[in-house]
């Protein structure tokens, strides 16, 4: 199967204001090379209309990093699907493993943001991720299989972008190899298969989300199952960005 082109999206979490996501756009759109990849940013919510704004004119997807599954109600500090789409944004990310250890978000409320995005024609970006607890337990395939199973119960095949999240690889110094990535990437894309067809399961992007940088990207790349990147922390910064979305370039 041919390598896919990549997409390298950023989480941008809790960081930069309006102004600091117009300057980083301003200056990223200057020294990003051409290349053959999909940029997706996901900037805060107060920055969404600035950042939709910033990437006109550029190959940079704009989206949320979250959202309700209501359309609108009273639910104080959220964020509604047509709310997202007012502001710009084309995709979201649901599932994060911050969302599901801070904000008890369960695989019933993902299924439902899940349901709630592909009607609302927002491309989901669907995380899942085993904990360290899990993995030396030796239950990462149990883990996979549960979240995934759970997100797309009953939801017909349909365009979503798959972010696999070692969660024990995030922030502890712990490091998930190429291989080991490439192994769990591999498992989601025969659960795809089984859930969604062959046809589908191969044409699905799938990111890892391990704490990706510059120095790992080229590895994570030439793996066959692996296309592309979820980052976050490195992403803040304009240079190192740049050097992950050259480590992924065709």
């Amino acid at each position: 199967m041919p390598k896919k082109i990549p997409i390298i999206a950023a989480n941008w979490k809790m960081y930069k204001t309006g102004a600091e996501t117009e300057a980083f756009l301003d200056l990223f759109k200057v020294k990003l090379p051409p290349a053959a990849i999909k940029i997706f940013i996901a900037p805060s919510f107060t920055a969404l209309p600035i950042a939709h704004e910033a990437a006109k004119g550029t190959a940079v997807v704009i989206g949320g990093q979250n959202m309700h599954e209501a359309d609108e109600g009273a639910f104080t500090g959220e964020i509604s699907a047509r709310m997202l789409k007012d502001a710009g944004a084309k995709f979201v990310i649901l599932g994060h493993s911050e969302r599901r250890r801070l904000f008890h978000e369960t695989d019933a409320i993902i299924h439902q943001k899940l349901k709630k995005a592909l009607s609302s024609q927002l491309t989901p970006i669907l995380c899942v991720g085993e904990t360290l607890e899990d993995r030396e337990s030796k239950k990462t395939f149990d883990i996979l299989s549960h979240q995934l199973e759970q997100a797309l119960s009953g939801i017909a095949p349909a365009e979503l972008i798959l972010a696999y999240e070692p969660v024990w690889a995030i922030g502890t110094g712990k490091t998930a190899t190429p291989e080991i990535a490439q192994e769990a990437h591999h498992f989601c894309r025969g659960l795809l298969k089984k859930l969604w067809g062959e046809d589908h399961a191969a044409k699905t992007h799938i990111l890892y989300g391990g704490s990706v940088t510059p120095e790992t990207a080229p590895a994570l790349a030439k793996q066959p199952d692996i296309d592309g990147a979820l980052v976050g922390g490195a992403s803040l910064d304009v240079a190192k960005f740049i050097q992950i979305i050259q480590g992924f370039s065709l």
